[in-house]
């Protein structure tokens, strides 16, 4: 009892983060860790896996259980989730959480939970989320990905000292390990990185076109916003004949139908 105690608190200090955090992540009191890393009694074994995911350890650490597996599951899921995100997502949050059964505190899984909140009706339930993430998640990318969330809800409620402290986590970097690894790897390689990559890209391009839409707007200058807006719509449409590469996913000019027609209506009404 009192290696495995030992273990969990290894692990825990070497990922920097407080019993309350694990506690959190794993829907438990602080007080239930703390028992466990003092030897005073052992994890449920329903516990394990999530334990195992949550640190991320291997079959022959700890626990026993395939975190190979665990991540090929949890993909699944978040794949699952991904098609319902834009036309459905209190069904894509319902996936989540229900995959958070399996895997609690499983950071994808609670990463891809925060795209189906909107702020700031529930501003309260995604900062600490947001908060927990940016302290306790293994990969930079979900830990950055809080920081922008995190930041958007702030922003949405005009806190912009926090803005500006959230914002200063991220690091200015004017390139991606995806779009490297597309424009670089070999062959079937480049595949899957060019897919998401472009995905990502798409994304930040109509968002930036909104972004100016707006600004013009504000400052009065209506021709160039509608400008904007239009090559946004444009971008979508010539989407219409693309098709998706990986089997599942529903093509791009489905998956952005509500942002098309917001374009659309908002072309006519100018």
């Amino acid at each position: 009892m009192s290696k495995l105690g030992d273990k969990i608190r290894s692990l825990r200090r070497g990922r920097g983060i407080s019993q309350e955090v694990l506690a959190g992540s794993l829907g438990l009191s602080f007080q239930a860790v703390s028992k466990w890393e003092n030897g005073d009694t052992m994890p449920d074994v329903a516990m394990i896996p999530a334990i195992a995911s949550f640190f991320g350890v291997s079959t022959d650490e700890l626990f026993d259980y395939n975190c190979m597996e665990i991540e090929r599951e949890v993909e699944k899921i978040a794949h699952a989730a991904y098609r319902f995100r834009h036309s459905d997502p209190a069904k894509s949050e319902e996936i989540l959480r229900d995959g958070l059964k399996s895997y609690p505190g499983n950071e994808v899984l609670l990463n891809n939970l925060l795209y189906t909140m909107t702020a700031p009706e529930r501003a309260d339930e995604m900062i600490p989320l947001c908060r927990a993430l940016i302290e306790s998640a293994r990969e930079d990318a979900v830990r950055y990905d809080a920081c922008r969330i995190l930041a958007e809800v702030y922003s949405g409620q005009g806190e912009y000292a926090m803005v500006r402290e959230t914002l200063a986590k991220i690091p200015e970097i004017y390139f991606t390990k995806l779009q490297m690894d597309a424009l670089l790897l070999p062959g079937d390689e480049k595949l899957e990185p060019a897919v998401k990559q472009s995905g990502i890209s798409l994304e930040h391009l109509l968002d930036m076109l909104d972004v100016l839409a707006e600004y013009y707007d504000a400052r009065g200058e209506h021709e160039k916003a509608r400008i904007k807006r239009t090559t946004a719509r444009d971008v979508l449409h010539a989407f219409d004949t693309d098709f998706p590469e990986t089997p599942g996913m529903i093509p791009v000019s489905i998956a952005y139908a509500d942002r098309l027609a917001e374009l659309e209506k908002a072309l006519a009404d100018a």
